[in-house]
């Protein structure tokens, strides 16, 4: 699937008011063809990987944010977190659950705007990925990261990646860069870590890597 298709499907559900409606479809229709899926690469992402060996984080309870395919998740818990893994997919839970079946990783499905009240406050550590930056208004964006944020208990972190951009620059299509001031953090945490940098893919893609940790 060409990033072309995918944002034909996104929008089809945007004018719907379904920002979240378009990933079934998506994964239902390569359940077969999963490295057609554009954002499938078949390993964890080198930006999450460049973190953990430079922040080293005590392991424990991980919640993975929009986990997709479930490589993030099981790098993860190959390093000795216990994972939590999930996605509004239930195709790709499916998915991930056929391609890791000796996985320790709890695959669930839930909507990120609507998360299990048992995982508020619980995590030590939350970890999402690109998710912001498929939505397409920065209101949607913002009450998205309070829920990314919620799970988080006192004293954990939160790690939030996406791509970036500043105020002057063009919004783009799907994926849609964020601004700096849309990742500030709620008033009971704080930035532990905000690295603003290139990415290794041809072409670079410029990225925001946050960390955030709840003060209380």
């Amino acid at each position: 699937m060409s990033r072309e298709s995918a944002r034909a499907l996104a929008r089809l559900h945007l004018e719907r008011g379904e920002p979240l409606g378009w990933f079934e479809p998506l994964y239902r229709q390569h359940r077969d063809t999963p490295w057609e899926i554009p954002w499938a690469d078949a390993k964890s992402n080198l930006n999450l990987t460049e973190w953990l060996e430079s922040e080293r984080p005590a392991t424990g309870e991980a919640l993975v944010v929009g986990c997709g395919l479930g490589d993030d998740a099981c790098e993860l818990e190959a390093r000795g977190f216990a994972v939590t893994a999930f996605d509004v997919s239930p195709t790709a839970i499916e998915m991930c659950r056929a391609r890791f079946p000796e996985s320790g990783v709890s695959w669930v499905v839930a909507d990120l705007f609507h998360l299990p009240g048992e995982w508020r406050r619980r995590f030590p550590l939350v970890i999402s990925l690109n998710t912001l930056q498929v939505l397409p208004e920065e209101s949607l964006r913002r009450a998205a990261l309070e829920c990314i944020l919620e799970p988080v208990e006192a004293g954990g972190s939160a790690l939030v990646i996406v791509r970036g951009r500043e105020e002057a620059d063009a919004q783009g299509l799907l994926p849609w860069p964020l601004l700096r001031r849309e990742l500030d953090p709620p008033e009971d945490m704080e930035f532990t870590r905000f690295d603003d940098y290139l990415d290794k893919e041809d072409p670079p893609v410029r990225r925001f890597r946050v960390q955030y940790r709840r003060l209380r």
